[in-house]
């Protein structure tokens, strides 16, 4: 038998080591739980899950701005003059923005509709920047043909833009706001903190390219503009507006403007100018189209003051509407200047010299007054003092005051020259005409059924009616504003004719052709006044260039605002037109 083998024995783990693996697995496991439970679980672990939660907040939550919408302008009937539209406005930040290629910068180059060149002369001058604008005020189809090349760095913002539905017809009064949607002129800048708006925020989640993904919560919502609502009648800015534009082109004038005032409440229902200009697309407009001239410029407003003149000398008692005056030989020679009628008209009482605009008849008038009577009923009136309309740029005019008025300075003074007005502060004071002597005051916001506690008398009813009665006269067929008449109508106003200064004094061959008046004379609804600056042609005078802007629009006017016309009148006018006619037919 051969040898027997003895079985081999495998040496065996020893419990403690097995142990001590085990003890140690599990205790990583727990250190593993215990640093996820940090991380995930306890918020008050140093870098915990909100140390955690923050950062990635920091790296994907944003605030952004909420545009506010500017509030809407209207007229006094809530026709639209001015709304703000939502647009979309491109912008990159240009640190990833260049990390694209030169394909891709030609590419967007082409969608912005801008040379390749430019921008990335563009993205090389802000390449040390976060922000920089590609193209503002967009719309959604232009702005979604750029966003769709999907660069980084391209992002989208929505703002609003200003549109004008009225275009030109009313430019100057409501100015216009710049591409920030912030007032820059007219009334969109007196009254900007009104119209604008707060802009609002919101939490947006964006990924790694800066794109919005969510949308999170509003933390402030946008506060809108409030609407302001206008004195103006669109129908009869658009009236004013034909006409004076047809009446500059015509006369080849070289601007001018008309005002309509409602005499029941001071409210301005017409301010319109020339030249104008498109506010929705400014691009090469001149400085000159933009001017409100109706309240900016100032003028010598001429003859239109002589009735306010002969005004003075009936209040001082010592005049009557018969009192003669005695205007040979056609001249007066005052120290400095000979002032002379067109013919000598003899003995004139005061309707007929503001009938026939007599210069003599009114220098006497004014020679034989206390120096200073006619500045304080002028300025009474409401000339040489601003109407506080609250437009940017508003002239009060020059009222001269002296402690000693030289005869020429008086005379001049009482046929309107030698002071400076606006537009608005001219049709004030004949409004004050039309009111029989009551004064209120200008506005060009809707005033609305709130009781005016401004009104004040500044001249006494009789007298005023005397005026008017004079005023008449001037509309009629021997009257210097035969063309201001209208059909139906007692019409009551004046002429004016302006000499212009020039570098050497008063130019002998420019003119500033003005006619101010109310209509209906008997019951006035509306006040109004037309300046004609430069007329070219062979035409000039107040009564020929000015006063058919007033008859027209008026004539209008009166049908739109239902105002019923004097059957008696018309009757008269008839009358005296069939006598006309067949006198000129024997």
């Amino acid at each position: 038998m051969g040898a027997v083998k003895k079985k081999q024995v495998q040496p065996g783990i020893a419990r403690w080591r097995f142990v001590l693996v085990a003890a140690l697995l599990c205790l990583l496991a727990l250190v593993l739980v215990s640093h996820l439970a940090r991380l995930q679980v306890v918020p008050a672990a140093e870098r915990g899950y909100r140390f955690l939660q923050d950062q990635g907040r920091a790296r994907t939550i944003r605030t952004e701005e909420i545009a506010a919408y500017r509030g809407s302008i209207v007229d006094r009937n809530g026709e639209l003059l001015a709304v703000s539209t939502p647009v979309h406005s491109l912008w990159a930040n240009p640190k990833l923005l260049r990390e694209s290629n030169s394909e891709q910068i030609s590419q967007l180059a082409k969608a912005l509709e801008i040379k390749a060149g430019k921008l990335a002369a563009r993205l090389e001058k802000y390449r040390n920047k976060e922000f920089m604008y590609l193209r503002r005020h967009l719309t959604p189809e232009q702005a979604e043909r750029v966003l769709s090349l999907d660069l980084a760095g391209v992002y989208s913002k929505k703002e609003y833009r200003r549109f004008y539905p009225a275009g030109e017809v009313v430019a100057q009064l409501l100015g216009f706001t710049n591409i920030d949607d912030r007032g820059q002129e007219g009334i969109e800048l007196a009254y900007d903190s009104w119209l604008s708006g707060e802009p609002g925020a919101q939490q947006v989640v964006k990924d790694l390219k800066g794109r919005t993904v969510q949308e999170l919560a509003i933390q402030r919502e946008a506060q809108p503009g409030q609407e302001l609502r206008l004195s103006i009648d669109m129908r009869l800015q658009y009236l004013a507006y034909r006409e004076l534009k047809r009446a500059v082109a015509e006369n080849g004038a070289a601007s001018g403007f008309m005002v309509i005032l409602d005499t029941h409440s001071g409210d301005v229902l017409a301010m319109a100018n020339q030249p104008s200009f498109n506010p929705n697309n400014r691009k090469g407009v001149k400085a000159a189209a933009m001017r409100n001239r109706a309240l900016i410029d100032q003028f010598e407003p001429g003859s239109t003051v002589k009735p306010l003149t002969v005004l003075a000398a009936l209040e001082s008692g010592r005049y009557k509407p018969s009192t003669q005056i005695d205007t040979s030989p056609g001249y007066i020679r005052v120290p400095g200047k000979t002032l002379v009628d067109p013919v000598n008209y003899g003995k004139l009482d005061l309707t007929s010299i503001i009938t026939k605009s007599s210069q003599v008849g009114i220098t006497k008038i004014a020679l034989d007054l206390e120096p200073n009577t006619l500045r304080e009923l002028f300025y009474r009136l409401g000339l040489g003092e601003a109407v506080g309309s609250g437009f940017p740029g508003e002239t009060p005019g020059i009222l001269p005051s002296r402690s000693r008025w030289h005869p020429i300075e008086r005379a001049n003074f009482a046929f309107g020259y030698g002071l400076t007005v606006n537009g608005v502060q001219l049709a004030q004071a004949y409004s004050v005409l039309a009111n029989g002597g009551l004064k209120r005051p200008v506005s060009l916001i809707l005033s609305g059924d709130q009781p005016d506690t401004e009104t004040q008398r500044v001249v006494e009813g009789p007298l005023v009616k005397d005026v008017t009665a004079m005023l008449e006269t001037v509309i009629g067929k021997r009257g210097t504003g035969r063309q201001a008449a209208v059909e139906g109508y007692r019409v009551a106003g004046k002429t004016g004719t302006v000499h212009k200064v020039g570098s050497g004094g008063y130019a002998d061959n420019r003119y500033r052709s003005v006619f101010a008046g109310f209509i209906p004379a008997d019951k006035p609804r509306l006040a109004a006044v037309v300046v004609i600056d430069d007329p070219s042609h062979a035409k000039y005078y107040g009564g020929e260039v000015a006063a058919p802007v007033f008859g027209a629009v008026m004539s209008g006017a009166m049908r739109l605002l239902q105002v019923p016309p004097d059957l008696k009148e018309s009757a008269e006018r008839q009358l005296a037109a069939q006598l006309s006619e067949r006198g000129s037919k024997s």
